[in-house]
């Protein structure tokens, strides 16, 4: 298994994730977790696996300096042209990550990864990385996909089949990750040099609607209570992706 990149599926990826209500939730959840937690000053912020640029655009609209780093040269590109569009300055790398200690310079007050360790091959090779670009007083904005909320929903589906095999990892052409995420075993990974500090669910919800229930629901709404829900004790786990706030030890 090698490390997955959107080149061929960028056109599928931004219908997939931000054609819809499921991307509004994601950032809707990102970003009131960011604008609860970060400091009131210009950050240095530098965006891992930055996609289009979504999430680092509205960084940089809050008055942040965002380096945007993306493998994907049709991704980085939609990046751009977002930017361009907004009239929002940012600095454009193309790059694994892998390559970021010698493409970048100085620690960052603020590392997004967002949806990237579960298209890694080992996905644990690069929290060393991490640790080494952020400040000393910075935030890791750690997302990634969940396997619990992967095994709910089949066991919700009767998939039982893939469940005694293990096997959840998405096709070649799929937007389901090659590797979902324990939690345990992420926290665990983490340990020695961070501390979590704030964990909320994304879409806790919302993906195990009935599709006719999620059509009629207004988005405004959707939002609303995947916001309210976001922290639940009960709820927070089942969310499709977690997203945790961590500082550096």
């Amino acid at each position: 298994m090698s490390d997955r990149h959107f080149d061929e599926l960028a056109a599928r990826f931004a219908e997939k994730i931000y054609g819809g209500a499921k991307g509004a939730i994601r950032l809707a959840v990102l970003q009131a977790d960011l604008a609860e937690t970060l400091p009131q000053r210009p950050l240095r912020v530098l965006d891992i696996g930055a996609g289009l640029g979504h999430m680092a655009l509205w960084l940089a609209q809050q008055g942040h300096q965002v380096t945007l780093a993306e493998p994907a040269e049709p991704m980085l590109a939609g990046a751009r042209e977002r930017f361009a569009q907004a009239g929002q300055p940012g600095t454009f790398i193309q790059a694994a990550w892998q390559d970021l200690d010698a493409r970048v310079e100085g620690r960052f007050d603020l590392i997004v990864c967002h949806a990237v360790l579960e298209w890694l091959a080992e996905p644990q090779a690069i929290l060393p990385v991490l640790h080494r670009l952020v400040a000393a007083d910075g935030w890791l904005s750690l997302a990634f996909y969940n396997r619990d909320a992967l095994i709910y929903r089949n066991l919700l589906k009767g998939h039982f089949k893939k469940l005694r095999t293990q096997s959840f990892a998405g096709e070649r052409q799929s937007l389901t990750p090659q590797r979902p995420l324990d939690p345990r075993e992420l926290a665990a990974q983490l340990a020695p040099d961070w501390r979590v500090e704030s964990c909320s669910g994304v879409r806790v919800f919302h993906d195990y609607m009935p599709a006719d229930f999620q059509a009629r629901t207004e988005p405004a709404d959707l939002i609303e209570m995947e916001l309210a829900y976001r922290r639940h004790p009960a709820f927070a786990g089942l969310g499709r992706y977690l997203h945790w706030l961590c500082r550096p030890n």
